[in-house]
């Protein structure tokens, strides 16, 4: 058995100059892909999103991605000995080296953490094969007698398929979005369907028309004022609906949002759920909160100094496990890590909630985001505005929805600081900035024992 390669030989081997021009395909890094599943099959949702079984040029780890793709397509746990099962129920087990091969590429493989790299790799020699693919069809056009303009239509037409897969869909004709449009017309006409999700919050729903697909919200206001529990209680309100609703919570662990949630869910005040001293009427309306949370689909991520990227990667991950999201909760923005490098802490937040953007738009999915106001806000007791919003200008303008959660002032400063103590409050949830609608204050009354808004 040979010996394991270091992460510095294999990318040594990688940069080395070829000895002689061949058709691109790298045989180290097709082989590290698949001995990184191997080692850990929860990779495969990251290469996956990006990778298709032509991608592979040596046949035999195409039959492996193949039947690896097989495997979780019939939800059966991926490891050495089903994925040589598999092979050999495909009859190609013995013309691909046997149970012997797949041992080689787990032990050649120098981490599975870099199995994205190499995936990337993988593509980028894919997309160089169709490149020269197209490009010696595009020179058998062009010695061809055809119509000139028909030769250069399928000259673009060649083009376009070898890069789309890295390259996104691109332009697009009018009429795609045209009858996305009119089909949703049509629907809120005749069915009377409004397109979005509802928060099923006070009159919110009115100013927003509902949560849309590629929604950037952010939720913003100084600690204490309801941010956690207003998203917390729109993520209930659209799981009960049947939907798919993702939550990355870097402020505290996923214990303590779901005793927030059943706190929420039950009307028991939050401080009884967290101490577990129940009567026994309050046990039961516990165990019919944990039957109605263990029926939705509700799935939390507590990864502090989480980055864009990764919040791409895990949605994409659940999507293929279960499909499509319908909502995207994060709490909160200013605590999150930037993808790349930043020279000082308003790049950094700039570039996080640009990324967020991205992904909002990449993903199509709703992205409810919470966000800090500066104090001078809570020093004044004035109402809050976009000025507010700390560390960066480009949250408002990345953002396509912007609320505040603000208790309104009293002219008597004791009457103020009472109203902010009590356990239920009236409040507004002003909506500063709608790019698609209009802006005004929606009324809502905050719970705050049991961290519910309604």
């Amino acid at each position: 058995m040979s010996k394991p390669k270091t992460k510095e030989e294999f990318e040594n081997q990688q940069t080395a100059a070829p000895t002689s021009p061949a058709i691109p395909h790298s045989r180290e890094a097709e082989e590290a892909v698949i001995g990184s599943i191997l080692i850990n099959p929860e990779v495969y949702f990251d290469v996956a999103v990006f990778l298709r079984n032509e991608d592979f040029y040596i046949h035999r780890n195409r039959w492996i991605w193949s039947a690896i793709a097989q495997l979780h397509s019939a939800r059966t746990p991926i490891d050495l000995l089903t994925v040589s099962d598999e092979l050999e129920r495909q009859g190609k087990l013995a013309e691909m080296g046997g149970s012997a091969y797949l041992t080689s590429l787990i032990n050649q493989v120098p981490t599975s953490l870099n199995a994205e790299s190499y995936g990337r790799i993988v593509q980028a020699d894919a997309t160089r094969r169709k490149l020269i693919r197209a490009a010696n069809m595009i020179a058998s056009l062009g010695y061809s007698g055809d119509d000139i303009a028909t030769i250069t239509a399928q000259a673009v037409t060649e083009l376009e398929i070898a890069v789309s897969d890295f390259m996104g869909d691109g332009l697009k004709h009018i009429s795609v979005p045209m009858s996305r449009v009119y089909d949703r017309m049509a629907d809120a006409t005749e069915k009377g369907i409004v397109p979005g999700i509802p928060t099923k919050i006070g009159n919110l729903d009115t100013i927003l028309k509902n949560l849309k697909p590629g929604a950037m919200i952010i939720v913003a206001g100084r600690p204490g004022t309801g941010k956690t529990a207003f998203k917390l209680s729109v993520a209930k309100n659209v799981a009960l609906q049947g939907k798919r609703v993702a939550i990355f919570t870097l402020e505290m662990p996923d214990e303590q949002i779901y005793e927030r949630l059943a706190s929420n869910e039950t009307g028991i005040a939050l401080d009884k759920i967290q101490d577990g001293r129940l009567a026994e009427d309050e046990w039961q309306k516990v165990n019919a909160a944990t039957e109605v949370f263990e029926k939705s689909q509700i799935f939390m991520d507590d990864t502090p100094a989480i980055t864009p990227a990764q919040i791409e990667a895990r949605c994409r991950r659940l999507m293929m496990q279960y499909g499509p999201l319908d909502l995207v909760v994060v709490d909160y923005l200013q605590i999150m890590d930037a993808d790349g490098k930043t020279s000082n802490r308003t790049e950094e937040v700039s570039a996080i909630s640009r990324g967020l953007k991205n992904v909002c738009r990449r993903l199509n999915v709703p992205f409810l985001v919470g966000a800090q106001i500066n104090r001078e806000a809570e020093k004044e007791n004035r109402r809050p505005r976009m000025s507010d919003l700390r560390e960066s200008g480009s949250i408002e303008a990345d953002s396509d929805i912007v609320i505040f959660p603000y208790i309104e002032e009293e002219e008597d400063e004791l009457a103020l600081k009472t109203k902010k103590n009590n356990t239920t409050v009236p409040l507004k949830l002003i909506v500063a900035k709608h790019r698609n609608g209009p802006t005004g204050d929606a009324d809502a009354t905050f719970k705050k024992q049991v961290t519910k808004f309604e």
